[in-house]
């Protein structure tokens, strides 16, 4: 922050920089660069004039997860600060998709799955912002009027080797993977987005960093204030390892049911709690010290500061009474060992002898036999309450047979 603009803030107005930044740096993995930050936020305050937030949007996957509201949830606490939020889907960029990450091009989208996906977004959204007092952007309202001509002078405006500098094409080239002239596109693209929308900082996930900075790149050259890129970490999923994702099924959904959101929860690695509290609660900075220092002094159970967490991700997306009964049914089932009262019933017209690995697949509880015997080797399925230890298990179907994998899922047969 300058000297001048130090000067120019009084004592409370001072305070106010302090607390936002507190707020705004909290979880986050890299601001860039912090400074401009803190600039942006003393003039807002200063002026009394709130700052565009930017968040695009290629709306290819609509099913939203936790992972997902780690940038949602901070674009809340902008917005919850009276600043605006640009919302902006991607309805001409998902045309191309986005090739951060991807070893091979993305499959191009038509106006319709955009148009579908945008929908499910916003009723998922909903949950985190107040998408009432979101300015709703399409960059298909100015990009698609680009001349050919502008195109050209877009890309006269960053150089090749920039654009090979991203690490996914960086690989494709060293493994002799191909890569599509219209991929080299996107980041201009979506640098030019922040050129239109004037933004003052865009969000993103650490895989969005050459994205982001694009913005700064093309906001520069056409003499524009340049933006802050504030880049949130991405959360490992339930099993501690890899990103969340619907495809490594280690994600907790928000539209799941209260007790299955629950009952994940609980299966968070205990090291991962204190990231889930920053990232996908609305605790403020004092509130996960505070629970930080009562799990170290052992004033808090690692147990109960789980169950904590449980209860407030329910409450956040079902409201206080699902989160109430959901702890509940937790305890009553998986703490005192009871079976749920209502179980998923499967009528059987299968064969009435078969191998467990079979059961599991024509079930359709997992989707490979690899995957099912993995399972039992971990001594995670149950017939009727009893652990199955042999992956070469004949069972007998018959009527009211319950199958259970894992601590939530089960099923009854019926013949």
């Amino acid at each position: 922050m300058s000297r001048l603009l130090i000067e120019q803030l009084n004592e409370e107005q001072l305070a106010e920089v302090k607390r936002q930044m507190a707020i705004y740096s909290q979880g986050t993995q890299e601001i860039i660069p912090t400074e401009e930050l803190a600039a942006k936020v003393a003039k807002s305050v200063l002026k009394n004039q709130p700052l565009k937030i930017k968040l695009g949007l290629d709306p290819s996957a609509p099913d939203v997860h936790l992972g997902h509201t780690v940038v949602l949830n901070k674009l809340r606490q902008f917005q919850e600060n009276g600043h605006k939020i640009q919302l902006l889907i991607g309805d001409f960029t998902g045309k191309i998709g986005d090739p951060t990450g991807k070893s091979v091009a993305r499959k191009q989208l038509t106006d319709e799955e955009v148009k579908h996906n945008a929908k499910t977004y916003f009723e998922q959204f909903a949950k985190v912002i107040d998408m009432d007092k979101v300015e709703l952007h399409y960059n298909s309202e100015w990009l698609s009027q680009l001349s050919f001509e502008d195109v050209i002078n877009l890309a006269g405006k960053i150089t090749v080797a920039r654009l090979l500098e991203r690490d996914d094409f960086e690989e494709r080239i060293a493994f002799r993977k191909p890569i599509s002239l219209h991929e080299f596109f996107y980041p201009l693209m979506q640098g030019y987005d922040s050129v239109v929308l004037e933004s003052d900082i865009e969000l993103g996930g650490t895989d969005q960093h050459f994205n982001i900075l694009m913005g700064r790149h093309f906001q520069e050259k056409f003499g524009k204030e340049k933006q802050v890129a504030i880049l949130m970490p991405l959360l490992e999923g339930l099993d501690g390892v890899d990103k969340m994702s619907k495809s490594k099924k280690n994600y907790i959904g928000i539209d799941e049911s209260p007790q299955e959101m629950y009952g994940k929860a609980m299966s968070i690695p205990d090291e991962l709690m204190n990231k889930y509290f920053e990232l996908v609660t609305a605790f403020t900075p004092e509130q996960i010290e505070t629970i930080k220092d009562q799990i170290k002094t052992a004033v808090l159970h690692p147990r109960d500061a789980k169950m904590l967490l449980g209860k407030t991700i329910v409450r956040m997306y079902h409201g206080t009474e699902a989160a109430e009964k959901a702890e509940q049914h937790f305890i009553s089932i998986f703490q005192k060992g009871l079976m749920p009262d209502v179980i998923p019933v499967i009528n059987w017209k299968g064969k009435t002898e078969i191998t467990i690995i079979d059961l599991l697949i024509d079930l359709k509880l997992f989707n490979s036999k690899g995957e099912a015997r993995r399972m039992i080797e971990n001594r995670g399925v149950k017939i009727n309450g009893i652990k199955v230890e042999d992956t070469e298990l004949q069972i007998t179907i018959t009527n009211n047979l319950i199958v259970q994998v894992g601590k939530r899922k089960y099923l009854k047969i019926k013949l």
